[in-house]
């Protein structure tokens, strides 16, 4: 029996609700995982939105600052139903893991200094590790199709691992090579699907496309216009009451303004962006630790929703531990929904200024080209992201040498965690080999974590 469901015109605005809460609870895993999961329920079980639309429209969202996979989210919801339909399927696919997350965020910071606490932490972090590395395994097999997308990932690792170029700059130069490279190896960038729609196709977007009932996805520049003014003016409008009520110079103000600027200056989403933080809050700002930055990372990776939460995460501890004008719970509660607002609502705004356009470029080659290229790099930039939870995770001492325009972050092999070590080959074996979910392997390796300690008391 055939289990694709038969054609219909018909999606009625509860049904993509309910829909939409389900792919917000069950999005566990990071974008990899959250994109695997809306393409099973919008692509193949329900035929929503044709596979060649779908990674079109993620090519968009890859190449925009921000959560790719939200973005993927609101896209495809206003593709549906317009703006309405994009606002519902964000807010649903990330408040799961908002509300998940603030819950998270305050039992860390009362108890997380516990032993017990931090030795559940101590596991997760070395099974994040895995997850890391699956997720670079899992994006590059799409992404790269042949030797040449394998190049320019190669290029873009060690663009920025060894030499820190700036990733806006690598977007640029890999969206540049895809454009040329159109023309000059044709045969490394066939082209994107027919952009015309199909009254007789079985994906719904498709039939409503050749009936003309998709009028919404054509530009329009006064439409654009108004979406940009009041896109604006409701990102940066809470850091403003912020500074209002407790001045320019605080925490909060400070914290809003950093997240706002983060949110629109790094690209790739939730794996690019963590370096770009980390680097920025640990390093340049010392809000929190670098342990701490683990520690957000392994709790957005045990909660639904997008990984970028982990900035919610970074948003309340540094407003808790930093910010006196108000008591540390109420700081880091203000801190936590101000830093959620400002990181998500370009996103909102992006797609909905420029998904039109991309709409109309679809049949575009050398649009398609570049956006390959693009993710290609990105690819890349996960990588190091590897590489750098790595280090930080398996090693208790890492120092930075530099030599001119060379950048080297070196171990003490003497500070290895060997606990941490095998933790994290046992989280990779459970999820390469055995195909273990990715919550198991987690909850595996907290509760090994956990009881590590009373395994080392009683060996002593």
């Amino acid at each position: 029996m055939d289990p694709t469901p038969p054609p219909t015109d018909a999606l009625p605005f509860r049904e993509a609700i309910r829909v939409w809460a389900k792919i917000g609870l069950l999005s566990f895993g990071g974008p990899a995982g959250q994109i695997a999961v809306m393409h099973r329920e919008l692509v193949e079980k329900r035929r929503w939105i044709s596979d060649a639309r779908f990674l079109h429209a993620l090519n968009y969202c890859m190449l925009l600052p921000g959560p790719e996979a939200t973005q993927l989210a609101i896209y495809v919801g206003w593709l549906l139903h317009r703006t309405i339909g994009g606002l519902l399927a964000g807010l649903l696919f990330v408040l799961p893991g908002v509300l998940t997350m603030l819950a998270l965020s305050v039992v860390y910071a009362l108890f997380g200094k516990l032993p017990l606490v931090a030795a559940v932490f101590f596991g997760l972090k070395a099974a994040v590790l895995a997850v890391v590395v699956e997720a670079v395994l899992r994006i590059g097999r799409k992404a790269l199709k042949n030797g040449l997308m394998v190049a320019v990932a190669a290029v873009a690792f060690v663009a920025i691992r060894f030499f820190a170029v700036p990733f806006p700059l690598i977007v640029m130069a890999a969206g540049l090579f895809g454009f040329a490279g159109r023309w000059w190896w044709p045969r490394f960038f066939p082209a994107n699907a027919d952009a015309q729609g199909d009254a007789g196709s079985s994906y719904l977007v498709d039939r409503w496309l050749a009936q003309g009932r998709l009028a919404h996805v054509r530009p329009s520049g006064t439409r654009a216009m108004r979406i940009a003014v009041v896109g604006i003016v409701l990102w940066l409008a809470p850091i403003a009451l912020v500074a209002f009520a407790f001045g320019g110079g605080s925490l909060l103000a400070r914290q809003g303004m950093f997240f706002a600027q983060t949110s629109v200056v790094t690209f790739g989403g939730a794996y690019a962006v963590l370096a770009y933080v980390a680097q920025r809050a640990v390093e340049g700002f010392h809000w929190i630790t670098p342990g701490q930055m683990l520690d957000g990372l392994a709790l957005a990776e045990t909660t639904p929703g997008p990984l970028i939460m982990v900035l919610q995460f970074v948003g309340f501890l540094a407003a808790y531990q930093h910010e006196s004008a108000l008591s540390p719970m109420a700081a880091g509660v203000l801190g936590s929904l101000l830093t959620t607002w400002v990181t998500f609502a370009p996103s909102f705004m992006f797609i909905f200024l420029g998904a039109p356009y991309i709409e109309a470029l679809r049949g575009n080659r050398a649009l398609h080209a570049a956006l390959s290229a693009i993710t290609a790099a990105i690819v890349g930039v996960i990588l190091n992201l590897s590489v750098w939870f790595a280090l930080h995770t398996l090693f208790g001492s890492v120092s930075l040498w530099r030599l001119g325009p060379l950048a080297l972050e070196i171990p003490r092999w003497d500070s290895l965690q060997v606990s941490a070590a095998l933790l994290t080959a046992a989280a990779l074996v459970a999820m390469l080999h055995f195909r273990i979910g990715m919550a198991w392997t987690l909850l595996g390796a907290g509760t090994v974590g956990a009881v590590l300690p009373w395994i080392a008391g009683h060996a002593g």
